[in-house]
């Protein structure tokens, strides 16, 4: 087998003990899939899509894609969302496909909490046939296999114009994945989300955000990062990831209703460092306003 191939194979195994959900740079735009308990918070149909290459150069490693919508209902009240995200390492695939209710309360003039439920399919794939054997009559390798399971997730999301912070866990059920010969159950994640805007000048600000996640057999992790907004237009920032990376951010608002944005990280702990050329994602967030509502105000920082 080429020992690229079989690293990402590995990496595939043992990714699958610990932490296994994808990982975004643009964790602050991708809120939805985290947590249920966002749908609807934007006062728009909001539409979000995120590409995701790892290790650019690294044969078999991670990439990722996610495509969000969400939208208020009944002046507010709920939230209604639908999601979808791919998640390709090595051989293996899933794809995700979910629904997402949110239940808005409003707690004072200026801050709202959304309770949410989130529903679920996962269509898992292995395509091991794929991996080029130094021995092509190795039976171990011969059969692909699929699998289809069902989950659901709940989540709360506190939120006021300048603030908001989020707990969260989107797979409740620890669902066996596999074939008979090889398995592994799928481990819990929780969630904690947590940003803010400070005014620096009249037209610089600051937006700074954290991603903390926990799941069993794995260290704790979290994402800090520093947006710093200029003229409401243009988004510069930096990313660190405990443990593993650093990275920086770029956006523009090219109109209050659509936002492009790209980041790259660079992994310094892990040694595939040496074999690749850093991780790129691209950006797209669109709101779609609802023609029957007075303008919405501008900007929606989160």
């Amino acid at each position: 087998m080429k020992k690229i191939m079989l690293m990402g194979l590995i990496f595939a195994t043992g990714f699958a003990k610990s932490q296994q959900d994808a990982m975004f740079t643009h964790y602050m735009y991708n809120t939805l899939w985290l947590n249920p308990a966002y749908a609807g918070t934007r006062d728009a149909l909001t539409i979000t899509g995120i590409h995701r290459s790892q290790w650019v150069g690294f044969d078999g490693a991670p990439q990722d894609q996610t495509l969000t919508m969400h939208a208020p209902l009944f002046d507010g009240k709920m939230g209604l969302g639908l999601s979808v995200q791919n998640d390709k390492i090595g051989p293996t695939r899933s794809t995700f496909v979910a629904g997402d209710y949110s239940y808005q309360i409003k707690l004072n003039k200026k801050s709202k909490l959304g309770l949410g439920i989130k529903g679920m399919v996962n269509i898992f794939n292995n395509n091991i046939s794929s991996l080029k054997l130094n021995t092509q009559q190795d039976g171990a390798f011969a059969q692909n296999y699929q699998t289809v399971t069902p989950n659901f997730g709940v989540g709360a999301y506190y939120y006021r114009e300048r603030f908001y912070a989020g707990i969260s866990t989107p797979k409740l059920l620890q669902n066996k994945l596999g074939s008979s010969k090889v398995s592994y159950n799928e481990q819990r994640h929780y969630y904690f989300i947590i940003g803010a805007v400070f005014n620096l000048s009249k037209t610089v600000q600051l937006k700074p955000t954290a991603f903390i996640k926990a799941t069993e057999s794995a260290p704790i992790e979290g994402d800090v990062t520093a947006n710093f907004i200029f003229n409401q237009k243009l988004i510069l920032g930096a990313m660190y990831r405990t443990g593993d990376a650093v990275g920086a951010l770029l956006g523009y608002n090219i109109t209050d209703a659509f936002t492009v944005g790209y980041s790259f990280d660079w992994s310094m702990a892990n040694t595939t460092g040496k074999y690749n050329s850093g991780s790129h994602e691209i950006m797209l967030r669109y709101d779609l306003i609802s023609l029957t509502k007075a303008k919405i105000k501008s900007p929606r920082y989160f």
